[in-house]
């Protein structure tokens, strides 16, 4: 029978052994991500605005409805609106939707009926005659006001159609 020291001896050196010879080593790597500013406006049928039926005499009419605009966090942005007659003051014109002789014009504005015109100035760094606002990455809901200031056409249905341009 062999020597029991050194059986043990001989373990203890193997295990000594293989342990001086484990080793680690590291590195490290980075994950990045480039977040670029966006905004997404929403406007579309939900957005119309409907003066309704109107008696051909109606004068000083207002109404309203608003656009979604979803900006990135802290993107600052500027909202411009444009008739499709490209008045850059938003001071528009209906046209009938069955050929006639008439049109109703229009003027769009910000906060109220009587608040300031809205009209297609604004750019990404300018406000113009437009409206500001700061993205806050989730929807923000803006009036949009439009008035009439007599009906005195030929009876019929009058339609006209507005860009929305979010600048940011």
């Amino acid at each position: 029978m062999k020597n029991p020291s050194f059986l043990l001896a001989a373990v203890l050196a193997i295990s000594t052994t293989s342990a001086a010879v484990a080793a680690t080593s590291t590195s490290t790597f980075q994950v990045l991500i480039n977040v670029n500013k966006a905004c997404v406006v929403i406007a579309g049928p939900t957005s119309n605005i409907d003066f309704g039926s109107v008696a051909s005499y109606a004068t000083d009419l207002s109404a309203s409805n608003s656009i979604s605009v979803t900006c990135s966090k802290s993107t600052p942005y500027n909202v411009g609106l444009l008739p499709s007659n490209n008045s850059t003051t938003g001071g528009g014109v209906m046209s009938p939707v069955v050929a006639g002789p008439d049109t109703v014009a229009y003027q769009l504005r910000s906060v109220s009926a009587t608040g300031p015109v809205w009209g297609s100035t604004a750019t990404a760094t300018s406000v113009g005659n437009g409206v500001a606002g700061t993205g806050t990455g989730a929807a923000q809901t803006i009036p949009v006001w439009a008035t009439v200031a007599n009906a005195n056409v030929t009876p019929g249905a009058y339609i006209d159609t507005v860009t929305v341009q979010v600048n940011y």
